[in-house]
């Protein structure tokens, strides 16, 4: 007797370096999916609040009503609470490796889940969760920016050199900003202060 295959969900990847239109591709996905009268959620960390806590908000201006969270547990809760369909999550590099099972859950039970982040840091090394995340994807759409020393097609974030970070326990702390601290590059005109960073790693492993 044939059995029936339990519908699942699935996981949408947009990623790239910044100013490339993640978050505006996010929005628009989100959009359609509203269009077609689908239950939608749509959340964000807590910790971007460059433009607006209480929206999804594009560098050029366009936004998506969300909810801001600071942890994967509540973006569940929240979400099996109210039965959404389709539930897209901006800047999810910023979430700890903990949202990767919430958003496995989410597509186990049946859930569309877009996810919007940056795919590398400003030091062109691959971000929190999106190692994993990109893995296990359905699709990944992966953006260009421009690069704003060149022309060429950008696919890292320039820290400025005017906002080096604060080192904690030899890690660069996470920088949430825009144009003011961070432009767009390709590979070849993208640049890391490493003579700081080694020297401060060697100092702190000398005192250590």
């Amino acid at each position: 007797m044939p059995t029936h295959k339990i519908k699942k969900g699935s996981l949408e990847v947009i990623c790239g370096p910044m100013f490339s239109g993640k978050s505006e591709e996010l929005i628009r996905r989100l959009r359609r999916a509203e269009i077609a009268q689908q239950n939608v959620a749509v959340f964000k960390h807590a910790i971007d609040d460059r433009y607006d806590i209480n929206n999804v908000t594009s560098h050029n201006g366009t936004k998506l009503p969300a909810h801001a969270t600071a942890n994967g547990a509540h973006l569940l809760e929240k979400v099996q609470h109210e039965n959404y369909t389709v539930v897209g999550i901006d800047e999810v590099h910023f979430y700890t490796t903990d949202i990767i099972n919430v958003i496995c859950a989410l597509v186990e039970n049946g859930v569309r889940v877009i996810i919007a982040g940056l795919d590398m840091d400003y030091r062109g090394v691959p971000f929190g969760p999106m190692p994993t995340l990109l893995a296990i994807a359905d699709s990944i759409t992966k953006l260009k920016a421009i690069c704003t020393q060149c022309g060429a097609d950008a696919h890292f974030s320039q820290l400025l050199a005017a906002n080096r970070p604060t080192i904690v326990n030899d890690e660069p702390l996470v920088l949430v900003g825009a144009k003011d601290k961070f432009t767009a590059r390709c590979r070849g005109c993208h640049t890391i202060d490493k003579a700081f960073y080694y020297s401060h790693m060697k100092d702190t492993h000398s005192n250590g």
